[in-house]
């Protein structure tokens, strides 16, 4: 069967069914989304594109109309609790902003099972990388000279109160986050986790911040991309709109538990789904399954 504006999602569905499976799948992945920073798009296109059968450009563009949901959801509460560095997200979405305007360009050129094997790449590396990381200091770190013209420094609450922590790797920051846009423009994934790595790790910013300015951002690198899908005519309204609805519920319910959750926790969320997700599009890509 096809979904409403002709998205192939090869499933012995009726339209009912098709919905609120797909809406079903996409509560679980805006609360994954809006815990780990990654947006709901990382699980949305392997959910699409392996389970339901549809075709991964449809995919991709539903997952980017669904990151937009993701960080229209969950970044009003980060911001009003203090979690989110709005200088640091504003500054660095200008290099993600530039780099899904690419990404979406590049779509024309690839073949599909190409997108899924980088998409299974990236994936897996990001979950390498967080899985191995150590916690680092945060409010005993010097701040480089350009985080400090820029004001890019903050504090973030804590169970003892507001703790202060400095902003280093500015330029390699900013440069990672050009990256972090291709891939969201190429793979609609919102490209939190590129972006969550590059702030805990290169920019040494705090977990919790990290994932939540990088909710902040993802909209905009999103939006930047989805407007070229949608010019090429990827974005079924049919498809888009449980996939947007059932994560936006699950960013705000994620969100809500955010400031309970713990650190290590997440790492290991974060590692184990995406990890799962990346082998099985890596497997798919190589055999040809994916249209």
């Amino acid at each position: 069967m096809e979904s409403g504006g002709g998205a192939p999602c090869g499933a012995a569905l009726n339209i009912v069914e098709f919905t609120l499976l797909v809406a079903a799948g996409a509560l679980a992945a805006g609360f994954l989304g809006a815990l780990t920073g990654l947006g709901g798009g990382v699980i949305i296109v392997p959910l699409l594109a392996l389970v339901f059968h549809v075709d991964i450009h449809y995919a991709i563009g539903a997952a980017l109309v669904s990151v937009i949901a993701t960080s229209s959801g969950a970044a009003a509460a980060y911001v009003r609790e203090g979690y989110t560095n709005i200088r640091v997200g504003m500054f660095l979405e200008i290099a993600t902003t530039v780099g899904a305007l690419v990404g979406a360009a590049l779509v024309l050129y690839l073949h599909v099972s190409a997108i899924a094997i980088i998409f299974g790449v990236v994936l897996l590396y990001s979950a390498y990388i967080s899985i191995t990381q150590n916690p680092h200091e945060t409010e005993k770190q010097e701040s480089d000279r350009l985080a400090r013209l820029l004001h890019l420094n903050g504090t973030y609450p804590t169970p003892n109160g507001f703790e202060n922590y400095q902003v280093r790797g500015v330029p390699l920051g900013f440069l990672l986050m050009f990256v972090a846009g291709v891939l969201s423009g190429l793979l609609g994934i919102g490209s939190g986790a590129v972006k969550v790595l590059a702030m805990d790790k290169v920019m040494k910013l705090p977990f919790k911040v990290s994932t939540t300015t990088s909710n902040f951002m993802i909209g905009v690198t999103a939006a930047a991309g989805a407007g070229v899908y949608l010019h090429r005519g990827y974005i079924d309204p049919g498809l888009a709109m449980p996939v947007m609805l059932g994560v936006l519920a699950g960013s705000i319910l994620g969100a809500r538990l955010l400031p309970a959750a713990k650190v290590r926790v997440l790492r290991v969320v974060f590692s184990v789904v995406i990890a799962g997700l990346a082998l099985e599009m890596i497997y798919n890509g190589l055999s040809g399954r994916l249209r």
